[in-house]
C-alpha cells in the first residue's frame, strides 16, 4: 500500500502564510510602483512649482502636506487603473510583460479596489481645504480613470495624461487664494506640455509592441518626425515657464533654472537621437533632473531675491 507522501514543511504553517502575504503584499507594492517613484516625482515637481509660486515662496504647510501625500496616493491609484486598463496588452509587451495583474499574480478585481482605497484616502485628503480645490480635485479624478481607456482610439493621449498630471497646479491655485490666476493657468499649460515631452520619449520605447497590439500613441503619430516635435514642445515649455516666471516676477535664480532646464532638454535630444529603446528610457527618466532644476530655480529666487521684488 503506498504510503501518503507529507508535503514540505514549508509549504504549510504560520511561516508559509507570512511567506505569501509578503509576496501578495510586494506584488500590490509592484502594481502602484512603489519599486519604481519616478513617476511620484514627475507628478511632485509641477505640483511644487505651483504650491511656492501660489503662496509667493511661503506654501501653507498643511496644504503642501496634503498635496504631497495626494500625489503619492493618486500616482499610486493612477498605477492601478492603467494596469487594469492594459492588463490583455502588457503580457504581450517585454517591458510590461511582468507587471503582477498581467502575470496573474494580482486580479482585476482586486486592483480595482486597490485604486478605490487610495482614491477615497486621497480625495479625504481634500477634503480639509476649501470647496473649490475640492470640486477641481472631482475634475482630476475624471481624468484619470479615462486616461488609460484612451489609448485605444485617442492618438494623443499623452495630452489627456498631461492634462491629469498638471492638475495638481490649478488645485495648488485655487488652495493658497481660493482662485486660479493666469500665472496658474500658464504654469498648467507648462506642465501639460512638459508631460507630453516626457511620455512620449517613454511612448518610444514601446513604439514597435504599440504597433502590433494597435495601441495609440504620440510617438505613432508623430513617426519619422517625433524628435522635431519633441524639440518644438521642448522650446514651449521653457517659453511658457519664462512667461510665468515674469509673471510672478522671478528673477536671476529662475533664469538660472531656465537656462539648466534647456542644457538637459539639448542631452535628452541628444541620448533619442537613434531612437534606441534604452536611450529614449534615460531621456524621460532625465526629466526628474529638469523638474527638480525649475523646482530649485523658483524656491531659490524666492529665498535670496524677495527683497528685491
Amino acid at each position: 500500500m503506498l504510503k501518503e507522501v507529507p508535503r514540505p514543511a514549508a509549504l504549510r504553517g504560520p511561516r508559509a502564510e507570512l511567506k505569501r502575504a509578503a509576496a501578495t503584499l510586494g506584488d500590490y507594492a509592484r502594481l502602484i510602483r512603489l519599486d519604481r517613484p519616478i513617476g511620484a516625482w514627475l507628478l511632485l515637481w509641477p505640483t511644487l512649482w505651483a504650491l511656492w509660486l501660489a503662496a509667493s515662496g511661503h506654501p501653507n504647510e498643511h496644504a503642501f502636506i496634503v498635496f504631497s501625500l495626494g500625489v503619492v496616493l493618486m500616482r499610486s491609484a493612477g498605477c492601478a487603473i492603467n494596469d487594469f486598463a492594459d492588463r490583455r496588452f502588457d503580457r504581450h509587451v517585454m517591458r510590461t510583460a511582468e507587471r503582477p495583474l498581467a502575470a496573474g499574480r494580482v486580479g482585476p478585481v482586486e486592483a480595482l479596489l486597490i485604486f478605490a482605497i487610495l482614491s477615497m484616502l486621497a480625495f479625504a485628503l481634500v477634503l480639509t481645504l476649501d470647496r473649490l480645490t475640492i470640486e477641481l480635485s472631482l475634475v482630476g479624478a475624471g481624468l484619470t480613470i479615462v486616461y488609460p481607456f484612451l489609448k485605444r482610439f485617442f492618438p494623443l493621449p499623452q495630452v489627456w495624461l498631461g492634462a491629469a498630471f498638471s492638475w495638481s497646479i490649478p488645485m495648488a491655485f485655487a488652495a493658497a487664494s481660493g482662485e486660479i490666476p493666469r500665472l496658474g493657468w500658464l504654469l498648467f499649460v507648462a506642465g501639460l506640455l512638459w508631460t507630453v515631452v516626457y511620455d512620449t520619449m517613454y511612448a518610444m520605447v514601446d513604439r514597435e509592441d504599440d504597433l502590433k497590439l494597435g495601441i495609440r500613441s504620440s510617438a505613432i503619430l508623430f513617426g519619422d518626425a517625433d524628435r522635431i516635435v519633441i524639440a518644438a514642445l521642448q522650446a514651449m515649455v521653457l517659453v511658457a515657464l519664462w512667461l510665468a516666471g515674469e509673471q510672478a516676477h522671478l528673477g536671476r535664480w529662475f533664469h538660472l533654472a531656465l537656462g539648466l532646464g534647456a542644457a538637459l532638454f539639448a542631452w535628452q535630444q541628444w541620448l533619442i537621437r537613434e531612437r534606441v529603446p534604452r536611450e529614449c528610457f534615460r531621456a524621460f527618466l532625465n526629466n526628474n533632473w529638469f523638474g527638480l532644476v525649475i523646482f530649485l530655480g523658483i524656491a531659490l529666487d524666492y529665498l535670496f531675491e524677495a527683497g528685491l521684488r
